[in-house]
């Protein structure tokens, strides 16, 4: 159903908006929603009456096919032609209840003033009712203002956490990456100290240990390397140094046994003095380390630094370096007096030998140039009683001054056990005995060989030792392998058997030590094969000629490829091509084995 209202005063809007808020509450309409219809419907009836003239408010109230309906309501100037009338103002309100869709409500009000103040108290309980909502939900705006500040409070307390946790991560992380950076260094420091190390003690060669330094540490640890060292008097030898005075810093490290760090700036190094700066070269600082033992000073370690300046972890390592440098450098000058002593005793107990009438000696002996393996072999040759020649040559196990004096023992015994006459075995035999008794843990090995102007065979025994090599007039070489008895000194009794074979004139027989044939690669059998064909090559006549010369010959190819890392020694008999040959008397064979 259709409702209108003609407008052309306040009076008629107050009317019409009286009835339709009463239209507004018997369609169901609450305070709120129908507050907001007649606040919407003044607020469009003031501009039309500022406008002037009538206007016509129609309002339609239709029943929804779903229930409920709705209020559709329409102003429009009245009485205007079609072309000036201006869009109608249209407003549709829902309605939750159209039980008053049929006509029901107020057709008209009244100009009662008790109608108009009954519709005034019910605006005002509308107003009422408005504002109560109002309130409502000003407190409702409140609460979740402040539920919505507390939560901004918890987030920007929330993100300050975050930022903080994430500050400590960073922070950690950043630690954790100092940490592992100096753990790496660290690690780094201490396998460069263990090689360097290793390779620093693997030589028995204090100028080696010396010239070592430089490849070891630049340009990792240093820029440049000088060594200052000390000889046994005090006086100073210049190794990896420049020439002239050593500087200031390197004298007060060598007198007061303390590092010294001299440069421009304060160096903060621990353990370690500062000192103006260098007048060779004061723009660059310089380290001095004193090479120092329990004993004594050894030297001074000058060193420039890769870069600026040193840090403390790097000074700490070099002075370890220089600590673990000075014991290599004093073993090694420990070793190396030990071997000289060694070899000046070796030389003063190997004999002069003999002149015999018919046969020619010529002995060589030449001492290890690498390691402690000097001092263990020998040789030796002189006569019996009886008008024989003995000539011996030995190894004893073991090296340096022990072996040394060890070998001058055999060598005493064996010519007081000659005295009394005895064959080269009896004589080993006896040897045995001695050694067994003076040094059970120590061993030797040792070849005899006899010559007797009267005899024309020669007699020899070996005891675990390289068999003699014996070359004929015509130039056939053989070795002397006939069984040969044990090592002497071993726990073991044996009786060491006798050998002979004949030697005509122009027989040359070499006894050596394993230094002349051993190889580590190859054994000792190939050498011996080099050593026979070595032999073959010499004519009666060099041998005749000159030994001497035949030795030194015949040493030539067998040592070239030799790493000198033992002893070597080697007695060359020759019997005169122009000697009268001996004819042996008649009487029973010889029981010795020939090859």
């Amino acid at each position: 159903m259709t409702r209108t209202w003609h407008i052309s005063t306040v009076t008629d809007a107050a009317r019409a908006r009286i009835a339709l808020a009463r239209l507004a509450t018997a369609h169901g309409l609450g305070a709120v929603e129908r507050t907001r219809l007649v606040s919407a419907l003044t607020a469009q009836l003031r501009q039309c009456l500022t406008k002037g003239g009538t206007w016509l408010l129609s309002a339609e109230a239709t029943a929804a096919p779903s229930g409920g309906g709705r209020i559709d309501i329409e102003v429009e100037p009245e009485n205007r032609p079609v072309a000036d009338r201006p869009t109608p103002w249209h407003l549709t309100v829902a309605c939750p209840d159209d039980s008053a869709g049929d006509g029901a409500g107020p057709e008209r009000v009244v100009d009662d003033p008790a109608s108009l103040a009954e519709a005034l108290f019910g605006a005002d309980e509308d107003a009422a009712l408005v504002l109560d909502r109002l309130d409502e939900e000003e407190r409702l705006v409140a609460f979740h203002r402040e539920e919505l500040h507390q939560t901004n409070q918890g987030v920007l307390a929330l993100h300050a956490e975050l930022d903080a946790a994430g500050r400590a991560q960073r922070e950690l992380f950043d630690a954790e990456q100092r940490a592992r950076r100096e753990a790496e260094n660290a690690r780094g420091r201490l396998t460069f100290l263990a090689d360097a190390s290793a390779a620093l003690t693997a030589s028995l060669d204090h100028h080696a240990i010396v010239e070592l330094l430089p490849t070891v540490l630049v340009p990792r640890y240093a820029r440049t390397v000088d060594v200052w060292l000390f000889d046994g008097e005090g006086e100073d030898k210049h190794e990896h140094r420049p020439s002239g005075p050593p500087p200031a810093a390197a004298v007060l490290a060598a007198r007061r046994g303390r590092p010294q760090y001299a440069a421009d700036h304060p160096g903060g190094l621990p353990g370690v003095d500062d000192q103006p700066p260098s007048a060779f070269d004061p723009a660059r600082p310089l380290l001095c380390i004193p090479v120092l033992t329990r004993r004594a000073s050894l030297g001074v370690l000058m060193l420039t630094p890769p870069d600026e300046r040193w840090d403390a972890d790097d000074a700490v390592m070099l002075i370890e370096l220089t600590r673990r440098v000075s014991i290599a450098i004093e073993n090694a000058k420990r070793f190396e007096h030990n071997r000289d002593i060694a070899e000046t005793l070796q030389r003063a107990l190997l004999t002069d030998l003999p002149a015999t009438p018919g046969l020619r000696l010529a002995a060589r002996y030449l001492p290890a140039t690498r390691g402690m393996n000097v001092g263990g072999d020998w040789y030796d040759a002189f006569r019996q009683p009886d008008g024989g020649l003995i000539t011996v040559i030995g190894d004893v196990t073991g090296h340096g001054l022990h072996a040394a004096v060890m070998m001058s023992q055999l060598r005493t015994a064996l010519r007081a056990y000659a005295v009394d006459g005895g064959s080269p075995g009896q004589l080993l035999t006896r040897l045995h005995t001695f050694l067994h008794h003076l040094q059970p843990d120590l061993y030797a090995t040792a070849v005899i060989a006899r010559f007797h102007p009267d005899e024309p065979t020669l007699t020899w025994a070996a005891a675990g030792h390289p068999p003699p090599v014996l070359r004929t007039p015509d130039g056939q070489v053989r070795a002397l392998d006939a069984k040969p008895g044990a090592m002497l000194g071993i726990p073991l009794r044996q009786q060491i058997g006798d050998h002979t074979v004949p030697l005509p004139p122009g027989s040359t027989l070499a006894l050596y030590t394993d230094g002349l044939v051993e190889r580590r690669a190859q054994g000792i059998d190939p050498g011996i094969r080099r050593l026979s064909a070595a032999l073959a090559e010499f004519g009666p006549e060099e041998l005749d000629a000159d030994l001497d010369a035949s030795a030194d010959r015949l040493l030539h190819p067998l040592l070239h490829d030799s790493e000198h890392d033992d002893d070597v020694c080697l007695l060359l008999c020759h019997v005169h091509s122009g000697a009268p040959e001996v004819v042996e008397p008649p009487g029973p064979l010889s029981s010795g084995l020939r090859l």
